[in-house]
């Protein structure tokens, strides 16, 4: 059960625009994450401004962020994210066997030299934080600087997406 009231439209219906707006960008969908997050609106909005521009108006190519979403969820123990990901990682190309195999992609053939890249620099900004130069030559080597900065905000944005949904202990969606 969430730590946190999960806001009920039905009874903010002061939150409409907002919730309509969240609603259009997310397939239809009010997730328990946005209920929660609606205890605070302009956080809320934010939020929704933020993981819009992450998720669909990048030049990072959707297999890599799902791949480096996916990353994070596993490496946060964030079954909430893993879950509301697993398909749309799929549908960007992401095999299911590369992501049955993500907490061992070290030792995996799965994963090619970009995608490798990728893993290294989500575990080590998940993990360490601080990036070893090695680490981001190798992510420098694969991706111009557009989509190093938009690497960098997906895999920050989503550990901030995994430690808001486990502190507060939000629910699955069904």
């Amino acid at each position: 059960m969430a730590r946190v009231e999960l806001v009920d439209e039905q009874q903010r219906p002061g939150l409409s625009s907002l919730i309509t707006r969240i609603r259009r960008k997310r397939n239809g969908r009010l997730l328990n994450l946005y209920k929660a997050l609606l205890n605070s609106p302009r956080l809320a909005e934010g939020w929704l401004n933020m993981f819009t521009a992450i998720r669909q108006h990048g030049k990072l190519a959707s297999d890599y962020r799902e791949l480096a979403i996916m990353a994070t969820a596993v490496l946060n123990r964030c079954e909430y994210v893993y879950r509301e990901h697993r398909q749309v990682a799929l549908a960007a190309g992401i095999k299911p066997s590369q992501l049955d195999e993500l907490s061992g992609w070290r030792g995996s053939q799965l994963y090619d030299e970009k995608q490798r890249a990728v893993l290294a620099y989500t575990e080590a900004m998940t993990l360490s934080i601080r990036v070893p130069d090695s680490v981001f030559r190798q992510v420098k080597d694969n991706f111009d600087d557009q989509e190093v900065v938009e690497l960098t905000a997906t895999i920050g944005g989503y550990n901030l997406v995994s430690r808001f949904l486990e502190a507060l202990q939000v629910d699955l969606d069904l």
